[in-house]
């Protein structure tokens, strides 16, 4: 079938260049596609033009322009396949990371808490301890107050009693009584208190 159209193609080319010889050695001048009496083989050289195009087309280029856009369909089918993919791909990637970012957060929140738990416990036994030491500090403090007030009290009562015969012995010239003195000084002081 190509040596077919490649014969035809051949007369067609042969035909091409022959016909102006043939009309200026018939000593017309002129175009050869206005002649009227070549018009009917004009016609048929085009209808058999036509059809060798056709043909050409129809078995050679045809079929390979048809290969070629499959073949880039088929490329295409193929990259929209790999990006649904990659695309499937980086959704479960975003979601594996959105869950390992919720599971750290959850874990820095509970290390926190954990953390927070922990010195609060820490300072609340500090404080317990703080406070019983000061409240046994207290005790030893109030108990020695009360000792040296007692002290106190008693140096004061012997001072009182001494100072009041010192007294007494200045103003009336005479030694007072201890017992007396102390009994007075006793009273004046239960007094106060």
């Amino acid at each position: 079938m190509r040596s077919l159209i490649f014969a035809v193609s051949v007369s067609v080319v042969g035909l091409g260049i022959a016909a102006p010889a043939q009309a200026a050695a018939s000593g017309g001048g002129g175009l050869p596609q206005l002649d009227i009496s070549t018009y009917s083989s004009q016609v048929i050289w085009l209808v058999i033009t036509f059809i060798a195009l056709y043909v050409m087309m129809n078995w050679v280029a045809l079929p390979r322009i048809g290969e070629v856009l499959e073949e880039r369909q088929n490329r295409i089918d193929d990259n929209l396949t790999k990006a649904e993919d990659l695309k499937t791909q980086a959704e479960a990637a975003s979601n594996a990371y959105d869950a390992s970012l919720a599971k750290a957060r959850g874990q820095a929140f509970d290390a926190i808490r954990e953390v927070k738990d922990k010195a609060s416990a820490e300072a609340n036994e500090r404080q317990t301890q703080l406070t019983k030491r000061l409240s046994a500090s207290i005790k030893d403090a109030e108990a020695g107050i009360a000792t040296a007030k007692a002290e106190a009290l008693s140096s004061i009562k012997e001072v009182a009693v001494d100072v009041a015969r010192s007294a007494i012995s200045k103003l009336t010239g005479e030694d007072a009584n201890e017992a007396s003195v102390s009994k007075a000084v006793s009273s004046a002081l239960k007094d106060r208190a």
